[in-house]
């Protein structure tokens, strides 16, 4: 059985004809082409939350409901957490990192997907969670990737979820989201997820070190913005949560 935060699996894009709708590479700082999307005007959906809080699936399936551009900040820093790792580098270099993370290749195809250097790649798994997390600490990185998530965004109605979507990148976004649910649920969701009971007491031990990291660290820490509505998840269904989102959105 699934746990409920992996099961929405596709972004939303009006173009499902596969090309790349969000580049986020240097060399698309000049603004990427609109994508075909229907809305009465550009907003920002923007959803925080710890890890493993269910933030990607309910920010994917709001996007899809709306017709909007999903946007995953999170997957921006697992890649950069891979490519330090596979070039080497010390995750807590901060300049080494920042230097990974400017001349990383990043681009998004229609669905959602993260493509670096222009190639699919898979960043789940613990190990890259752990390396996004530290990556993300450095002033480096994160100022190198607000900018390319700021730009991917101008104009545009987007859907977006992270640590600091709601307090750093768009802090005037017209919906803010603050989803959480204890470190004993979201390990209990992963354990179920990954068909591994036995890792239960593990993945709590990870995520309350991986939820210190991220609140405590001096830049960006992860926090509720001012005029965020808090959605505590523990016990609740992915639909029930994205009705809630999509409710206050839609004003109904």
């Amino acid at each position: 059985m699934r746990c409920w935060f992996a099961v929405a699996t596709s972004a939303c894009s009006a173009d499902r004809s596969g090309e790349s709708q969000f580049p986020a590479g240097r060399r698309n700082r000049g603004g990427p082409a609109r994508a075909q999307v229907r809305r009465l005007r550009p907003m920002i959906i923007a959803i925080d939350g710890p890890a493993a809080s269910g933030k990607s699936s309910v920010a994917r399936t709001v996007a899809r409901e709306l017709k909007a551009l999903f946007l995953n900040t999170g997957a921006m820093y697992r890649a950069v957490g891979r490519a330090a790792l596979e070039a080497g580098v010390d995750l807590d270099d901060a300049i080494a990192c920042g230097a990974v993370a400017e001349t990383l290749e990043l681009d998004f195809d229609a669905n959602g997907g993260i493509r670096v250097e222009g190639e699919p790649v898979d960043l789940d798994g613990e190990v890259l969670g752990s390396a996004a997390s530290r990556v993300a600490a450095h002033p480096e990185v994160r100022s190198e990737m607000v900018a390319r998530q700021r730009a991917i965004s101008e104009g545009r109605t987007v859907v977006t979820e992270g640590r600091d979507t709601t307090t750093v990148v768009f802090p005037d976004a017209e919906h803010k989201f603050f989803l959480w649910a204890s470190p004993e649920e979201r390990a209990r969701r992963r354990a179920e997820e990954e068909g591994a009971p036995e890792k239960l007491e593990e993945f709590i031990a990870d995520l309350k070190t991986r939820d210190r990291r991220d609140t405590d660290r001096p830049i960006a820490p992860l926090r509720q913005a001012v005029g965020a509505t808090r959605i505590d998840t523990d016990g609740m269904p992915l639909a029930e949560v994205v009705a809630l989102v999509l409710k206050q959105v839609r004003g109904t």
